[in-house]
């Protein structure tokens, strides 16, 4: 049994190190629309949402990002210590680890959706999936959200969606900018995919998973999307539709709202195939 625990350990720790390596890689800083900016890495989505009041960022990223993360506001001509608030969409490591020392570098306040607040306060510990597996240093959170709660700064008003599953506080936010004088609806996705070993059904620590995707599918069909984001550029084809916009696209890359829809799609469908392989196995 102990021989057991020793290989499944240093098999999750060879698996965090492997996307610590795949997507946390150095990516060029930019405007996505309107106040929008990108400052996260080549996977791990961070954004900058500008304000004459001061600035809130979506998203940390690894511990180890923060260099990264500070550079790339700089870049842009913007001060880390001018972010007021810090936001995320889900609380795991690879979004949210960088988060304590994010909250020391610019002072801003931590405001994080009920049912994540607990994980990111103890950085990690009672995480339903991965709890003794993967831990961070934990950080405060200043003010716990509610589903429909909104944040505001500036001019700029976010709106917090709880889309549970991914994380039991799993959040999708949402906003409107003006790009060319017309207002886009922008949807930052929090998060949908089933991790490895997360059961659907009988799930001792989260019983009500099965039933939190799909509301989190009815929530995410009924908002509008223009602007089509993430908490993961490979949700949106980031990479893809970075290149296009720098080769100096006609059209602005980031209006998907067919990209979206697909999302949707195809993110529901394999949740319900797992579901269905579950309830085929009992």
């Amino acid at each position: 049994m102990r021989r057991f625990a020793l290989l499944l350990a240093c098999a999750v720790a060879a698996r965090a190190e492997s996307y610590t390596a795949k997507w946390a890689q150095p990516q060029e800083s930019y405007r996505i629309a309107g106040n929008i900016y990108y400052v996260g890495s080549n996977d791990l989505a961070c954004f900058l949402i500008v304000t004459p009041q001061g600035h809130i960022l979506i998203n940390t990223g690894y511990e180890h990002m923060a260099p990264l993360l500070r550079a790339n506001v700089k870049k842009l001509g913007f001060r880390f210590t001018d972010i007021r608030y810090l936001l995320t969409g889900q609380a795991h490591d690879d979004h949210v680890a960088g988060f304590a020392v994010a909250r020391e570098t610019s002072g801003a306040k931590v405001l994080v959706m009920q049912g994540d607040d607990d994980i990111i306060e103890h950085g990690g510990r009672g995480d339903f999936r991965f709890d003794g597996e993967i831990s961070w240093r934990g950080c405060p959170v200043d003010r716990v959200l509610r589903d429909g709660d909104t944040v505001s700064l500036g001019g700029t008003t976010l709106v917090a969606h709880l889309t549970p599953g991914h994380t039991k506080g799993c959040t999708t936010w949402t906003t409107t900018v003006m790009e060319n004088g017309q207002p886009l609806n922008v949807v930052i996705v929090g998060g949908v995919s089933v991790n490895p070993g997360v059961k659907l059904i009988g799930n001792p620590r989260y019983p009500a998973i099965a039933d939190d995707y799909a509301r989190t599918f009815r929530v995410l069909r009924a908002l509008p999307c223009d602007v089509f984001l993430g908490a993961h550029g490979n949700y949106y084809g980031m990479l893809d539709k970075f290149a296009r916009m720098k080769a100096g696209a006609a059209k602005n890359p980031f209006i998907d709202p067919e990209g979206y829809r697909r999302f949707v799609d195809e993110s529901q469908a394999n949740f319900e195939r797992l579901l269905a392989k579950e309830k085929a196995g009992r």
